[in-house]
């Protein structure tokens, strides 16, 4: 029987369950397996996914970046071609003065026939010739003035190769009438002038000057600083301004001599209401300074080729102001021209002091601002220039000159800024007065005496301008125009041709049914409408602006733009390239794009995608995406199709010739020349730190503080009273201290003061009476509230300083620390708590670090004996301080919760006395959160304090002994832990100085309205 296969047995011999089971699990493990590395290259087919995505949307934000930065690309192009312009034409100046000179040189063989001709002829007279030796050095000389005021190196070379180009013009060409030669100087000047301004602001400004009598082209006011500091560049301004043919009226002053004078005499200046009281011995020393000065101006001018003629009396004819009051003060009631208009038909400058007399003859002073102001109302001028060191007025809160004032629309304004305070208040206050009574073309400009020639030639001008202007209206209707038909008139001026009367018909029509905004001044010299933003938009669009020359001498424009730009943070508009205005435009321009012969600007897109839609729009269709809301564009429309017919008409003679270059705002006559490049008197510094010292800008009070300082025994007290001895301006008046009352006061040697044992009603009794303009609490902590109480009590109004503790936590007293708080704060403060010398120097050790802080600071502060005082203890016991250091206070100290107050961080504070006398040393350690380098730290404080007169960054740890006497703090060690987390600073200040007098004076000056850090000694 043939063998049979066997049956199928699921349980083949052998195997065991167990085996089954483990195959089985192998098969689940691999299918696990499979679907795992299935996931996985999901996962990476996301992951790889998810980097396009995070690439693409880096290329996105990197697209929409260089969109934002697109607008200052632009700005800086325009900026790098109106350089290279400015180059091109001094290249086209220089190439034209060499080229006259080969013209104008002879050859050696002309040179030789001419001296053969001249000694045939010999027909020359000697008269003539003399005639025209000063014409020729007048030229020469208008030069050299020019080459010392020009403001740039650049400038400068040309102005130098102008003079030798001069000379040798000169020396070859003596043979001119003296007419020819005037014409030739004013010609050259005119040339030289042009690389201040442009040519056509120049000659507009000439041509504007000229227009009226001699004397009515400027009165210039002088002070006594200039003349002593600024002599040259004074003579030398004045002289070119008489090479072109104008004679200023002169008046100087001299108040800082006759202080000095009156002081070395024996004399105490003595001022009431800011009036010098003048006694017969003080008469008597400043008409002989007077005169000496006047003297000097003249001889200077003199030397530089220019007739002067000083005018020391009859001009000022003058009553007693207050005899009684004042003495021998004057009180203008008349002014004399005659001797001026004598003086400049003969063709010398009239320099004038402001002396006057009385109708008996009695000779009065009177302040040389007050003199000039009568005079200009008498002379009528143009322009009237006060000359100043500061070279103008600068905003309290901007830190910035202002560049122009229009009183008519600013004054109430101003007058309600904390800043115009003490003499910048005053002389506002007079200007106003002043051109009141002048014509509306009048205007005020002060300015430094270097900036005289680009103040009076162009529109940008150099110091501050006050004028009356005119008070900017705005109408949102054509019912609101009191006459229709003159603004159809303003409309159409400058625009004449075919058919334009009726196209402003048809705009105006237009206006009937859509929003509109008009901006003008009364007289209309400058209009601008404004059409609101429509339905979704939010950029409102300038569609016409119009003004005259007048308008543009007396910058209206820039007023109306500015109440503009008040009411719209965002608007375009466009210009034809080829304007002569357009540098003007960029100046009030964020951004620009030109298109076939057009420019768009605009102000205030932030969003690129808006910028970006804007640009796309004005590259498709130019002016026409405006259509007809554009005056300007239907004015072209209208004109493109009066040419098309008149073409067409061949047997018709055109009458007038249209240009189709003509500028679409060709009546916006005003311009704003970026000078920045060229000029110092334009460019503002820019600094990294955010609270810049005021320095001299903050100098607005020429009249002396009374000052009382309450509790002057004390080591802060006595160096409060030194640092008072040599401020030009602080008059101690009062000095209280109950253990010294009746004995004399040391150390204070412009007039003898008795110590007083001032009581709180005396206090309150002085304050209400106004007798002290600043009270000085020098008195330990807890003891001066009734004092502050009483002055309170009597008035409010004068500054009160404290120097303890008392206020420092009080909200309603500003902080007095300069360098760390808001300087206008201080400036417009009644009420200042003076920080603690601790306090002063763990702050500024600590402030620029304040972002990175990895946790708290902890400073470990050491000072001199002084600091505990006069009243004897053991921390001012040099026995007890010999080799040793004593701690004290160490946790909770006042100063620990003043630093962690003032910086909002929890500040720990160790202090410690030793045995040297005054000085302070802190080591601060301070956890950092991210790591950071020794000279990225440096860099910081650098940076943040940079400017300060007070403040000195080291790289080595400072010492006690290099601090100790002089007035202000150093910093520096800046050693970082191995970690990169932690940084070891050291501080070091005097106590008494810095860390209290000195800081006091600091602050006094800000408030009172002196130069910032007037009176305080500092490092050169």
């Amino acid at each position: 029987m043939a063998d049979r296969e066997p049956a199928y047995d699921p349980w083949p011999a052998g195997g065991s369950a167990e085996d089954r089971h483990q195959a089985k699990m192998d098969r689940i493990n691999k299918d696990m397996d499979a679907a795992k590395a299935a996931m996985n290259d999901n996962i990476r087919l996301a992951n790889t996914r998810g980097e396009n995505l995070d690439t693409l949307r880096d290329k996105t934000d990197h697209l929409q970046n260089q969109s934002q930065s697109f607008r200052k690309g632009a700005n800086r192009v325009r900026k790098q071609m109106w350089w290279k312009d400015m180059k091109m034409r001094i290249c086209i100046i220089v190439g034209i003065i060499i080229l006259l000179i080969v013209i104008i040189v002879p050859s050696e063989r002309d040179q030789i026939g001419q001296a053969y001709r001249y000694n045939c002829s010999c027909r020359m007279s000697v008269s003539s010739m003399i005639a025209v030796r000063p014409a020729s050095q007048a030229a020469s000389q208008a030069v050299r003035c020019l080459v010392r005021s020009c403001a740039s190196p650049a400038l400068r070379q040309t102005c130098k190769l102008s003079q030798r180009s001069s000379l040798l013009y000169l020396a070859h060409r003596d043979y001119s009438s003296p007419s020819e030669h005037h014409l030739s100087t004013r010609s050259t000047v005119v040339q030289l002038l042009s690389n201040i301004g442009s040519k056509r602001e120049v000659q507009q400004y000439l041509s504007h000057f000229s227009s009226v009598s001699s004397q009515q082209f400027a009165v210039i006011k002088v002070g006594g600083a200039i003349i002593t500091e600024h002599l040259q560049t004074l003579s030398s301004a004045l002289a070119f301004l008489n090479h072109v043919g104008l004679y200023p009226v002169v008046v100087h002053g001299a108040g800082p001599q006759l202080n000095k004078l009156l002081e070395d005499s024996g004399v105490k200046p003595q001022f009431e209401d800011g009036i010098r009281i003048t006694d017969p011995k003080t008469l008597g020393v400043a008409r002989a300074l007077f005169l000496e000065e006047n003297l000097k101006l003249v001889e200077e001018l003199e030397r530089l080729g220019v007739r002067a003629r000083p005018i020391t009396s009859g001009v000022f004819s003058a009553d007693y102001l207050d005899k009684e009051k004042y003495n021998l003060v004057g009180k203008i009631n008349k002014v004399d021209n005659r001797p001026i208009e004598a003086a400049i038909q003969a063709g010398c400058l009239p320099i004038l002091t402001s002396m006057a007399e009385t109708s008996a003859g009695q000779v009065l002073n009177v302040n040389a601002d007050v003199a000039a102001g009568e005079l200009a109302r008498s002379i009528q001028p143009l322009k009237i220039v006060y000359l100043s060191e500061k070279g103008g007025l600068f905003n309290g809160d901007t830190k910035e000159k202002i560049s122009a004032i229009n009183l008519d629309e600013e004054y109430d304004h101003l007058m309600t800024q904390w800043w115009v305070r003490h003499g910048t208040r005053l002389k506002i206050k007079e200007m106003k007065e002043l051109l009141t009574d002048l014509p509306r073309s009048s205007s005020v400009a002060i300015i430094h005496p270097a900036d005289l020639q680009k103040e009076l030639f162009t529109d940008t001008g150099a110091g501050t301008l006050i004028r009356r202007g005119n008070k900017v209206h705005v109408n949102t209707s054509l019912s609101e125009f009191e006459d229709l038909e003159k603004l159809k008139e303003v409309l159409v001026r400058d625009r004449e041709g075919l058919d334009s009367k009726a196209v402003v018909d048809r705009y105006l029509k237009s206006l009937e049914d859509r929003d509109f905004r008009a901006y003008f001044d009364e007289p209309m010299e400058a209009l601008a409408i404004v059409l609101p933003p429509q339905q979704n938009a939010s950029i409102a669009h300038l569609a016409t602006f119009t003004i005259t020359k007048a308008g543009w001498l007396t910058n209206v424009a820039d007023n109306v733009f500015a109440s503009i730009k008040k009411d719209y943070p965002m608007l375009m508009w466009t210009v034809k390239e080829d304007d002569e205005n357009l540098t003007w435009f960029f100046d009030k321009a964020d951004g620009s794009l030109s298109k076939s012969g057009e420019v768009l600007f605009w102000y205030g897109i932030e969003k690129s995608d808006d910028v970006k839609e804007l640009m796309l729009e004005f590259t498709k269709h130019g002016r026409k995406m405006f259509g007809d809301i554009n005056l300007e564009s239907r004015l072209h429309r209208a004109f493109r199709t009066v040419s098309n017919v008149m073409a067409s008409a061949t047997n018709v003679q055109q009458a007038r010739a249209y240009s189709s270059a003509a500028s679409p705002l060709h009546s916006y006559r005003l311009i704003r020349r970026q000078l920045a490049q060229t000029s110092p008197g334009r460019s503002y510094a820019t600094t990294t730190n955010p609270n810049p010292p005021l320095g001299d800008k903050n100098n607005s009070n020429s009249r002396p503080a009374k000052v009382a300082l309450i509790g002057a025994r004390g080591y802060t007290g006595q160096a409060l009273i030194d640092l008072l001895n040599h401020h030009p301006n602080m008059d101690l008046q009062h000095v209280s201290s109950r253990e010294l009352a009746g004995q004399k006061l040391k150390g204070y040697e412009k007039k003898e003061i008795t110590y007083e044992n001032l009581s709180a009603e005396d206090v309150r009794r002085m304050a209400e009476d106004g007798q002290i303009d600043c009270w000085v609490m020098a008195l330990p902590n807890g003891v001066c509230k009734p004092f502050v109480d009483a002055i309170n009590s009597g008035s409010k109004n004068s500054l009160v300083i404290d120097l303890s503790a008392d206020y420092r936590f009080d909200s309603e007293w500003t902080y007095g620390l300069p360098e760390l708080i808001d300087r206008s704060r201080i400036a417009k403060a009644t009420r200042i708590s003076n920080p603690g010398c601790y306090a002063t120097a763990a702050q500024l050790g600590i402030a620029p670090l304040i972002p990175y802080l990895g946790g708290q600071p902890t400073v470990f502060g050491v000072s001199g004996y002084s600091g505990a005082g006069t009243r004897p203890s053991p921390k001012n016991d040099v026995q007890n301080l010999t080799n040793n250091i004593i701690p004290y206070s160490l946790t909770d100290h006042i100063h620990e919760k003043e630093i962690s107050a003032q910086l909002q961080e929890d500040i720990a504070f160790v202090p410690h006395v030793a045995v040297w006398f005054q000085g302070i040393h802190h080591t601060i350690s301070i956890p950092l959160k991210d790591e950071m380098s020794s000279r990225d730290i440096r860099t910081l404080y650098q940076d943040r304090y940079a400017g300060e007169k007070l403040v000195r960054i080291i790289g080595e740890p400072p010492l006690v002994k290099n601090i100790a006497g002089r007035h202000g703090i150093e910093i520096g060690g800046f050693a970082v832990h191995s970690s990169g987390k932690r940084v070891v600073i050291c501080a070091t200040i005097d106590n008494l100085l810095k860390g209290a007098a000195t800081q006091c004076l600091q602050n006094m000056n800000l408030a009172l309205g002196y130069s910032e850090y007037e009176g305080i000694p500092l490092e050169r």
